[in-house]
């Protein structure tokens, strides 16, 4: 059973930066894509960076050019680095991996709260 364990949540006041870590139980050259996602309270979950494996990334115009999606394939690890934190980034930061099997199957990991305030 793949297993995704999230970390680097905390607390960070508003224009700080924190990277989240997101390691993998297998290699992660077995998923077309990884992602993470974010969920605030009473808001639907929203994907914020996407790797693929290739290596293009894909972000929503609420993050781009604040955060950075990257992969140590090596480690089995994907990153997300998050600069210029704002007050409504605040959410439960989620990692997702899509298998590269027949049908794909999503595997999740249990999220990272992530606080931005003063």
């Amino acid at each position: 059973q793949v297993q995704l364990v999230e970390s680097g949540g905390g607390l960070v006041q508003p224009g700080g930066s924190l990277r989240l870590s997101c390691a993998a139980s297998t290699s992660i050259f077995s998923f077309n894509v990884m992602d993470w996602y974010r969920q605030a309270p009473g808001k639907q979950r929203e994907l914020v960076a996407s790797i693929m494996r290739g290596g293009s990334t894909n972000y929503p115009s609420s993050v781009k050019g604040r955060f950075t999606i990257s992969r140590d394939n090596a480690k089995n690890t994907v990153y997300l680095q998050m600069n210029s934190l704002k007050p409504e980034d605040t959410a439960v930061y989620i990692c997702n991996a899509v298998s590269s099997g027949i049908p794909p199957r999503n595997y999740w990991g249990q999220g990272t709260q992530v606080t931005v305030s003063s």
